[in-house]
């Protein structure tokens, strides 16, 4: 069994972000088209804007080597119970099996709980099989169905 990376999480700034692109870059994720750094930058900043959405990194000695989204949403359903969204969790794949994404979904799940959540939701392509068994492994259940409707995102 591989060592396990002890990594810092914590939230992203603007230095990170050619990190967090190069990971994004992987065959599996974006497959090496990934934003311009100046609209990366342009869309951290944006992520200001609401009310609790925070884009976190994985660091271990200095380098980025993992990253996540994590997005707390206000709820009118559920008694007013809030709601957490992981969005784009990636991880080095040379480091793959060390327990970085254990790490980052801990500290996701830790967050969700501060913040009273009462679920957190995360989705992954149905073709990415040893992720759906990592997130299994971590107490995620499938529930119901992920639904989708692909949109032309030109301006109208």
């Amino acid at each position: 069994m591989p060592e396990r990376a002890d990594v810092i999480i914590r939230t992203a700034t603007r230095d990170d972000l050619g990190g967090v692109l190069a990971l994004y870059a992987q065959p599996e994720i974006d497959d090496g088209a990934v934003l311009p750094l100046e609209d990366a930058d342009a869309l951290l900043t944006k992520f200001a804007a609401y009310p609790d959405y925070t884009l976190y990194v994985a660091e271990r000695d200095g380098r980025v080597v993992g990253s996540f989204a994590l997005l707390i949403m206000d709820n009118l359903g559920h008694l007013g119970a809030p709601s957490a969204i992981v969005e784009d969790v990636v991880v080095d794949p040379d480091l793959h099996g060390m327990g970085i994404g254990r790490q980052m979904m801990g500290f996701a799940i830790g967050k969700a709980r501060e913040k009273c959540c009462y679920k957190l939701m995360l989705s992954s392509n149905e073709r990415r099989e040893r992720a759906h068994a990592f997130y299994e492994s971590l107490g995620f259940e499938r529930h119901g169905f992920s639904f989708r409707v692909e949109l032309d995102r030109t301006p109208a």
